[in-house]
């Protein structure tokens, strides 16, 4: 590097510093609320600067954030795709309307799903087929949180919680009196369409929001030419008020989502498979602080949903009809109290209370729909935080958590080879009921160079679920024949963590390595033999389902997240750098073999130039072949994914009634590669999207 180039990148260690971005993890918060009465616009900071890696180092739990700029640049139409390109994590990618996101290899019912705190309340933990009900469109911030945090939402929460941030419970009232944006993009590799809006405004001391988004796209493109059956269509919006006044807020929601999608691939390509949504979601949300007393804060969360999708196809007359239903209607309710600081003989201690409580109805029907019969889940939880501030430079956080989780089904006895002997399964009530204990602990150091340096330790117990349990036929959209095991025991996870971040500087970085031991971990096992509708078919030709069995083992997972950012020089009114990544998991049970579906090793880097208004990045990622496959699944090839992104923002004087247009065009697979995804179930009959170019443009008034 020339003496200039070194005396530039000294210059811009010592003014580039990265605002705190507000994240709520945890129960502990050490300042107020955005909420300090009407009229005054303290809405936290949703967005990261363009070009600049969202970073988050006063957290114990490792936090990976996707900022709205970034959201509305490249508008995804699910969260597996708007985090795919994360370190550590991976998305499901069945379909291009069901893409839950992958966390170091775990998915389904080990990630959590929630929008402001409370779940997402759809289906899509049952199978890789069902999409998630919250569309990336309506975020203002998407977190992705691990560790130790995960306690205060539930064991359920072992890999991770995704938690979608947007303001559909209004937090604020702008000082204008509204604020809002409308986003649209068009894309050509698979003709997408999607135009999303969002208003802020109020009165006196209630505070209004309204939200909606309608996107639609066709069949999209692969370098061997057009996926069949790959359509995808979804609406949808919000309206919620809030009261606000100088010591809190309550507020409620309501939201509506609907979606219609196809599922590409094998035999649900030739019989037009396609998955019908629809959630009606109602939501509260409040906080209370308290002038004095022992509690600086009460808050609140609730959330009422009723769900239901229809798998249809092709019937034996060739007509669309409905294979199977899917219905689930849930109530969930925590509530939090952050005691006061309390100074001990080690330094000033915080901490915070917690209880939940969720009841949840959920069951399939149909000729194909037989997967699980109606089941009734209850769980009430107790949680406790508490924050010990050791030093100015050292802080040390421990949490517990005590659940109940009750669940009654129908419970299935399948012979021990899980084929026909001449008689169908008994079928009989069950009731199981299990309590998960965990617990956690942290160490946060700030070392020198603004370096923070953090060792985490969970025990996490997490109850089987209810499909895990009682899974007994055919799941026609995700093509398999499941068999659930009602003598499974808790699954018991046992992780140790260490991170280095750094978020100041011209150099920022943000890494993890961690290691997990899994007792009893609950996993879906190819048997190799396929099925037809009934178990009676098992295991003769022609079976259109491939079987899986819920079966039970100890695993061994361990791995390595890593994202670096380097501000090289200055150029021309900006900072030309680079970046660079790095991600793996590994995973294998007790016997020697490896688990399945996991994602392959990830690295790659690239070149960006951004300034206030202009930001320019071209990546390339390249993903090892996947060859540590488990029993009866097939390698995956490697592959390199080229990516450019452009956008630029303009700014309105004051007075003109917006405040900035951004206009942005995201370049993918622009080597037209092809892309097989190890993390799916159709991997080997669907590719991913081919070379694409998107063209979005945001407008903020």
């Amino acid at each position: 590097m020339s003496a200039t180039a070194m005396a530039a990148a000294a210059e811009a260690e010592t003014v580039i510093a990265l605002p705190d971005i507000e994240v709520t993890s945890s129960p502990i918060f050490t300042r107020p609320p955005a909420t300090q009465g009407p009229g005054v616009n303290l809405a936290p900071l949703r967005s990261a600067p363009p070009g600049l890696a969202p970073i988050i180092t006063q957290s114990f739990a490792p936090i990976t954030v996707a900022p709205k700029v970034e959201i509305e640049r490249n508008t995804p139409k699910t969260l597996g795709e708007a985090l795919a390109d994360k370190p550590g994590i991976s998305a499901s990618s069945f379909a291009p309307g069901a893409s839950r996101p992958v966390i170091r290899g775990l998915d389904s019912v080990r990630v959590r799903v929630q929008e402001n705190g409370i779940g997402a309340h759809d289906v899509s933990e049952l199978g890789d087929d069902h999409g998630v009900a919250i569309d990336p469109m309506a975020a203002d911030q998407i977190e992705v949180v691990r560790g130790p945090a995960t306690l205060r939402y539930g064991a359920q929460a072992i890999g991770g919680v995704v938690n979608v941030s947007n303001n559909r419970i209004p937090t604020f009232i702008p000082v204008s009196g509204y604020s809002g944006n409308i986003t649209g993009s068009l894309a050509n590799i698979d003709k997408a369409r999607d135009l999303a809006a969002a208003l802020n405004t109020g009165v006196g001391p209630i505070a209004l929001h309204a939200d909606g988004f309608v996107r639609r796209s066709d069949n999209y493109g692969t370098p061997a030419g057009v996926q069949a059956n790959s359509a995808f269509f979804s609406q949808g919006g919000s309206v919620g008020s809030s009261y606000l006044f100088d010591q809190g807020f309550f507020g409620v929601s309501y939201t509506h989502f609907d979606a219609d999608y196809q599922i590409p691939g094998g035999q649900s390509a030739d019989e037009k498979t396609h998955i019908v949504m629809r959630q009606d979601k109602l939501q509260a949300k409040g906080e209370y602080r308290p002038q004095s007393g022992p509690f600086e804060a009460f808050r609140l969360w609730f959330g009422a949903t009723d769900y239901r999708h229809d798998e249809r196809g092709l019937d034996a007359a060739g007509a669309d009809a409905i294979q199977a239903t899917f219905k689930n209607q849930e109530l969930e309710t925590r509530i939090e109290a952050q005691h006061a600081p309390v100074a001990t003989d080690w330094g000033a201690l915080r901490g915070a209370v917690g209880v939940q409580a969720g009841l949840r109805s959920i069951g399939t029907s149909g000729d194909a729909g037989g997967l699980l019969g109606p089941a009734l889940n209850r769980s009430a939880a107790a949680f406790v935080f508490e924050e010990l501030e050791l030093s100015k430079t050292l802080r040390a956080q421990a949490a517990a958590r005590i659940d109940k989780v009750y669940w009654s089904g129908q419970s299935a006895a399948f012979p021990s080879d899980d084929l026909w002997n001449g008689t169908d399964p008994v079928e009989s009530g069950a009731r199981k009921n299990f309590t998960p204990h965990s617990f956690s602990f942290g160490l946060l150091q700030t070392l020198p160079q603004d370096v923070v340096a953090s060792l985490t330790g969970q025990y996490v117990e997490r109850a089987p679920t209810g499909v895990e349990l009682f899974a007994h036929g055919a799941h026609d959209a995700s093509g398999t024949f499941e068999i659930g095991d009602a003598d499974l025991k808790k699954e018991v996870a046992q992780t140790i963590e260490f991170a280095l971040r750094r978020k100041e500087g011209a150099l920022r970085f943000d890494g993890s390595v961690y290691a997990t031991r899994y007792n009893g971990f609950i996993y879906r096992r190819l048997t190799g033999v396929t099925c037809g509708d009934d178990f009676a078919s098992c295991g003769t030709p022609g079976g259109e389902f491939r079987q899986t069995v819920y079966s039970q083992t100890g695993a061994n997972f361990h791995g390595l997240d890593l994202a670096t950012q380097y501000d090289v020089m200055e150029i021309g009114t900006g900072v030309f750098g680079v970046d660079g990544r790095y991600d793996f998991v590994h995973a294998r049970f007790d016997d020697g073999s490896n688990a399945p579906r996991i994602p392959p090793h990830r690295l790659g880097g690239g070149l960006f130039w951004r300034d206030g208004d202009l930001f320019a990045r071209a990546s390339l990622l390249h993903a090892f072949a996947h060859t540590q496959t488990a029993p009866l699944e097939t390698a995956t090839p490697g592959y390199n994914l080229l990516k450019a992104e452009l956008s630029y923002t303009h700014r309105f004087s004051e007075d003109s009634g917006a405040k900035a247009l951004t206009v942005s065009l995201v370049g993918n697979n622009l080597l037209n590669s092809v892309i097989r995804d190890s993390t799916s179930f159709k991997k080997d009959e669907v590719m991913m999207q081919g070379r694409g170019i998107k063209a979005a443009m945001t407008l903020q008034f």
